[in-house]
C-alpha cells in the first residue's frame, strides 16, 4: 500500500471526479436503493512521508460525511448498507510547484450489503484509488493552497462520487437495485457490527 501511494506522488496523476459539483443536479437513478448503515473504518490506513497525517477518526468521519451527503438523497424502498475500509491516503504537502507537486489520494475498499437478502452484493470488496480533481489549485499543488481538512473533504467527496458511479454500473450490468426476492424474516437485515467487521477484514 505504501508503494502504491508513493507511485501516485511520483506520477502526479489526476482524478476526473468533480466531487460535490453535481449534487445540486438531479440524482442518477438507482432503482430501489436507500442507504442504510454507512460504516467507515480505517484499521490499516497508511500514508507516506510526502504526505500530511491526520487522525484516523478524522479520516473516517470525513468519508462518512461525504457518503451521507451524496447517498442520503436516495429514498428507494429497500435498504443497502456500505462497509468501507480506508486502506491508505496521501494529503499533499508543499512541494516545488509544477516540478514536484504531490497529488492527494485515497485508497478505499467497498462492500455493499443487501439488507433484504441479508448478504453481500460484491465479494471480494471493490477497491478504488481516488485522486484529487484537476483544477488550478491541484496543478500547482494543493499542499500550497489547501488545509489538510479541505484536502480530505474534497477527496472524500470524490470517493463518494466514485462509489455512486460504481453502483450505477453494477445496477445496469447486474440489476443490483431492481426487484429482489422476498426472504424469511430471520435472515433479513444485517447488524452494523457485522458490516464493520467485514470492512476491517477486507484485504
Amino acid at each position: 500500500m505504501i508503494r502504491s501511494l508513493a507511485m501516485l506522488v511520483v506520477a502526479g496523476m489526476l482524478a476526473a471526479c468533480t466531487g460535490a459539483g453535481d449534487l445540486t443536479a438531479p440524482k442518477v437513478p438507482l432503482g430501489d436503493f436507500s442507504l442504510g448503515h454507512n460504516i467507515v473504518v480505517a484499521p490499516k490506513a497508511q500514508t507516506v512521508a510526502a504526505g500530511r497525517e491526520v487522525p484516523k477518526e478524522q479520516l473516517t468521519q470525513a468519508l462518512q460525511d461525504a457518503i451521507a451527503e451524496r447517498f442520503d438523497r436516495y429514498d428507494g424502498e429497500k435498504d443497502y448498507h456500505f462497509g468501507v475500509s480506508i486502506e491508505g491516503y496521501l494529503l499533499a504537502k508543499r512541494g516545488i510547484p509544477i516540478l514536484f507537486s504531490p497529488k492527494s489520494a485515497l485508497i478505499i475498499r467497498l462492500t455493499v450489503w443487501d439488507d433484504a437478502q441479508g448478504k453481500k452484493l460484491n465479494e471480494p470488496p471493490e477497491q478504488f484509488t481516488v485522486l484529487e480533481a484537476l483544477d488550478g489549485e491541484s496543478i500547482v499543488g494543493t499542499g500550497w493552497s489547501q488545509s489538510p481538512e479541505t484536502q480530505l473533504q474534497n477527496l472524500s467527496r470524490n470517493a463518494a462520487q466514485v462509489i455512486e458511479n460504481y453502483l450505477v454500473k453494477k445496477n445496469a450490468e447486474e440489476g443490483w437495485f431492481g426487484n429482489t426476492p422476498a426472504v424469511l424474516p430471520e435472515v433479513a437485515g444485517t447488524a452494523p457490527e457485522a458490516i464493520a467487521e467485514a470492512a476491517e477484514a477486507a484485504d
